[in-house]
C-alpha cells in the first residue's frame, strides 16, 4: 500500500490537466460524471455523494453512476458491466452535453461498460478522463485525459478492491477537492460552505467564525443560526473578506 502514493505522484501533470478543463467547463454550467462497474463505480459514487455535504453544493454537480443502477452499490449485478451501450444511455438520462466532463474508472482498463460510456461521450464532443490500474488500457485510448495508475500486483490477486481501489479513490479525492477549490467553496483551509447537517458540524462553523471574525463562542453560534451558513456570516460580518 505504502506504493500506491508514489505511483500517484508521477500522474499529477495529467490529473492537474484534467482538473483544469472539469473548472472551465463547470464555470459554465457543466457537470461532472463517474461512471464505471463494481469497485469502481463504488468508488466513483462515494466521492461524488460526499461533494455536496463537504461543499455546500447541489448534488447534480457531481454525480456517481454505476453499472447495474444504484442496487449494484450495495450487491453485484450479474453481467452488468459487460454492456458496452448501457453507460452511454444512463448518461443520456442526465440529458449530457458537452459542458459536462465524463471520467470512466475501470482498474483493468478494460470495462465494455466503462469503454463504451466513454467512446460515445468522445462521439458527442464531451471531454474525457479515465483512470485505470494498467498500461495502455482500453479505456486510455478513449480518454483525452488518461491516467494510469501502476500500482501493481495485489496482495489478494485480481482484488481490484485492494492497491487499485486505494489508488482511485486517492486520485478522485484529488480531482474533486481541486475542483471546489478552484471552483471557490473554500476559504482559506476552510470547508465554509459544507452542509450543517448535525451538533459536530455546527460547532465546526462555530470554530470557524470564531477563528475569523474574533469573537466569543455565544456570538459566533448566535450569527450562525441567524445567517444559516459560515460564509454567510463571514460576508456580513466582515464586509472586507475576499470570499
Amino acid at each position: 500500500d505504502k506504493k500506491v502514493a508514489d505511483v500517484i505522484e508521477k500522474q499529477i501533470p495529467t490529473i492537474e490537466k484534467l482538473v483544469d478543463i472539469i473548472v472551465s467547463k463547470m464555470k459554465l454550467g457543466g457537470r461532472l460524471f463517474y461512471i464505471g462497474a463494481g469497485t469502481s463505480g463504488r468508488i466513483g459514487i462515494l466521492d461524488a455523494s460526499e461533494c455536496p455535504p463537504t461543499f455546500g453544493v447541489p448534488d447534480n454537480w457531481i454525480i456517481g453512476i454505476i453499472a447495474g443502477g444504484d442496487s449494484a452499490i450495495r450487491k453485484a449485478v450479474e453481467n452488468a458491466e459487460d454492456d458496452i451501450d448501457q453507460a452511454w444511455r444512463d448518461l443520456s438520462a442526465y440529458e449530457i452535453s458537452p459542458l459536462d466532463v465524463v471520467i470512466g474508472i475501470a482498474a483493468s482498463g478494460n470495462t465494455p461498460y466503462v469503454i463504451g460510456g466513454l467512446k460515445k461521450a468522445r462521439e458527442n464532443n464531451i471531454v474525457t478522463g479515465s483512470i485505470s490500474c494498467n498500461n495502455e488500457s482500453l479505456i486510455s485510448k478513449e480518454a483525452d485525459y488518461p491516467i494510469e495508475l501502476i500500482v501493481g500486483p495485489e496482495f489478494l490477486t485480481g482484488s481490484t478492491r485492494m492497491k487499485a481501489g486505494t489508488s482511485q479513490k486517492l486520485v478522485l479525492n484529488m480531482i474533486s477537492t481541486s475542483v471546489m477549490i478552484k471552483l471557490g467553496r473554500i476559504y482559506g483551509n476552510k470547508m465554509i460552505d459544507m452542509q450543517l447537517s448535525n451538533k459536530k458540524l455546527v460547532q465546526r462553523g462555530v470554530e470557524m467564525i470564531v477563528e475569523e471574525l474574533h469573537i466569543d463562542e455565544k456570538l459566533a453560534f448566535d450569527l450562525l443560526k441567524k445567517h444559516k451558513s459560515v460564509r454567510a456570516v463571514l460576508l456580513a460580518e466582515n464586509k472586507n473578506l475576499e470570499i
